[in-house]
């Protein structure tokens, strides 16, 4: 007596494993679910920022004439409007243009590493990788000195109406404007700064592995465009942390 046994046919369903849902792979949509999240975050703090601006009083009168003062927002051309090795020259927000077509430049770098990994280029993605990193670091050198400069003051300062004169900024007292008119830049543009440190270290790392061959012994450089999607984005959202600091 002999019996048949019939093999269920495999299912191919999306869902059924073994497949790439969306043509992208587990790494890249945990890295998409991660940054949708963080957009969210950044989100919630440039509102916050808004409805606080929102909140005080604008300066009204000519930009010649303007003073800091607690009782109405500052205006950013007369905040950021300092320049390493220019000391005394009113450059309005000359220096934090630098900075923002520095991390453009790394973006710009990222696209090619990305593109010579598909390529499996190696020596390429190394080149470029490198260019990223000294763009990123050279960002987070410029972010230190603007915060050196905001917290130390200009060399006016702002006059109380009890007759005290404040330089400089910290989470008490600025010499800019409403108190939270420092918080905010602090929070808002450290916790920028924090990512961009983060993905720094993550530069280094994959340019480590792909010094070390592991990317191109496996065959594709995801993990350098899985990096390259957080790097990008972490672009993206200092537009949104100029255009609100520093230009509205």
């Amino acid at each position: 007596m002999s019996t048949s046994t019939t093999l269920e046919a495999p299912k191919k369903g999306t869902w059924d494993g073994g497949n790439e849902p969306l043509k992208a792979s587990y790494g890249k949509l945990m890295m998409w679910f991660f940054l949708l999240s963080d957009a969210f975050t950044f989100g919630a703090f440039l509102i916050v920022y808004g409805l606080s601006r929102h909140k005080h009083l604008p300066y009204t009168g000519e930009p010649e004439a303007f003073t800091f003062s607690t009782e109405y927002w500052p205006i950013p051309e007369k905040v950021f409007n300092a320049f390493p090795g220019l000391h005394g020259m009113d450059l309005p927000l000359a220096f934090v243009a630098l900075m923002t077509m520095i991390l453009i430049l790394s973006s710009v770098t990222m696209v090619l590493a990305v593109e010579a990994g598909h390529r499996m280029d190696k020596n390429d993605v190394q080149k470029w990788l490198l260019w990223t990193i000294l763009f990123g670091a050279t960002f987070l050198g410029c972010q230190a000195w603007e915060w050196a400069h905001f917290i130390s003051g200009t060399d006016e300062g702002m006059l109380l109406a009890d007759g005290t004169r404040v330089f400089g900024a910290n989470l008490t007292i600025n010499q800019y404007g409403p108190p939270l008119f420092a918080d905010l830049f602090f929070f808002i543009t450290g916790f920028h700064g924090t990512h961009v440190f983060s993905g720094v270290v993550l530069l280094i790392m994959i340019f480590i592995n792909t010094v070390n061959g592991v990317y191109h012994n496996r065959g594709h450089y995801e993990m350098v465009e899985k990096v390259g999607l957080y790097w990008h984005f972490v672009d993206l959202v200092w537009v949104f942390v100029f255009t609100f600091f520093y230009l509205i």
